[in-house]
């Protein structure tokens, strides 16, 4: 029973709580001095003196009730944050009363039992009014991150007590890593390697990629006429498309807890990469231990693979995972080709310890990489 009383006690105060001011702790002394004052001496005055004191506390605890009560909170942030990097978010409260309007409110948004926002101060809100509030949030650990709810407190009328009022509003939002800039030498070893592993394929552009017969519902202005001409068979001509680079990023999650530094380093370092490889076009999967992504380009494709890397985890080496992160000579199992990155943080061979990941393109090692991240 004495462990589960504060369990209990914090479920039941975090609904609801009263905390005395430096001003309350004040007029609580003097209303005891009161109260032995009229005891002693039998004075009316005295009497009537305390009745109105202990009648200002009780006033306090009414008003500051009604002041919490009936309010409506609903919160707008956005479904992807990045470690240190900060975004605004709203709070729009409302107050559903139809008479009272609620005064001094201050709010603070709590994720994880604690605030994640500075306070915020409301003067007064009127009775069927909304308002919005809006607050930096910077998040400081990758994962997700649980907004449990909003805490709004209140002084009013005579700040002799904060009363405080939880309401509940579960949010869950994807932290992702922290995205920087790349090492030149990096960039330099991957677009040389980026040019080599080029895709060619049938598509949109101006060099020949094959000739084959014409097919019903193919378009005419496609037909290779002298080639029609030499053969009497209606033929197409298909162009190859513009030269595609792809890029297997992977990160092996079989890490030992020693080098966790280095492990998020090293996720930070492959957010930067999806980044920077988006912006020129690449096609890019990302493998994460035994979890992989397809191929995929454009703003919907990056956004997936932030959000894989927000909530991969580091787990501790076996012989199965260390097998399955071994992508060290990676590039045979590729199919369709692609440069393949890998980013370790930790190797098995390794002596000493480090903070920094290596950096292997196509089985390579990029040297003076590792301070990439």
């Amino acid at each position: 029973m004495p462990f589960q009383l504060p369990t209990f006690a914090h479920r039941v105060f975090r609904y609801r709580s009263t905390r005395i001011t430096s001003e309350g702790l004040q007029f609580l002394i003097f209303v005891l001095a009161i109260g032995i004052a009229a005891i002693n001496t039998g004075n009316n005055l005295f009497y009537l003196l305390l009745a109105m004191m202990l009648s200002f506390i009780l006033i306090s605890g009414i008003a500051a009730e009604y002041c919490l009560r009936r309010l409506e909170v609903r919160r707008h942030v956005p479904d992807l944050l990045f470690i240190n990097t900060p975004v605004t978010a709203a709070l729009v409260v409302k107050n559903q009363k139809s008479l009272l309007t609620s005064f001094s409110l201050t709010l603070s948004d709590v994720g994880d039992d604690q605030s994640v926002s500075p306070s915020i101060e409301l003067h007064s809100l009127l009775p069927g009014a909304s308002r919005v509030l809006t607050y930096q949030l910077t998040p400081t650990h990758r994962g997700r991150l649980l907004l449990s709810g909003v805490r709004i407190s209140t002084e009013f009328p005579f700040g002799l007590f904060t009363k405080r009022a939880f309401y509940s509003r579960e949010d869950t939002v994807v932290v992702c890593p922290e995205i920087q800039p790349v090492h030149e030498r990096l960039l330099r070893g991957l677009f040389a390697a980026g040019y080599e592993q080029a895709v060619h394929r049938r598509g949109h552009g101006s060099d020949l990629y094959n000739l084959r017969l014409y097919q019903a519902g193919d378009d005419s202005r496609s037909i290779h006429w002298p080639t029609t001409a030499r053969t009497s068979q209606l033929t197409i001509r298909e162009t190859e498309a513009e030269e595609q680079r792809r890029a297997i990023i992977c990160v092996p999650t079989s890490i030992p807890m020693s080098h966790d530094v280095s492990f998020e380093r090293a996720v930070s370092l492959a957010a930067s990469l999806v980044q920077h490889l988006t912006h020129h076009n690449y096609s890019i999967q990302l493998r994460l231990g035994s979890e992989r992504s397809s191929f995929g380009q454009g703003e919907a494709h990056r956004l997936d693979l932030l959000r894989m890397l927000g909530l991969c985890q580091r787990i501790t080496p076996t012989a199965d995972s260390m097998r399955q992160d071994n992508w060290t000579d990676a590039h045979s199992e590729v199919d369709g080709g692609g440069t393949v990155v890998v980013i370790q943080a930790w190797s098995d061979s390794e002596t000493g310890e480090t903070e920094l990941p290596w950096i292997l393109i196509d089985g390579v090692l990029i040297p003076g990489t590792a301070h990439a991240a």
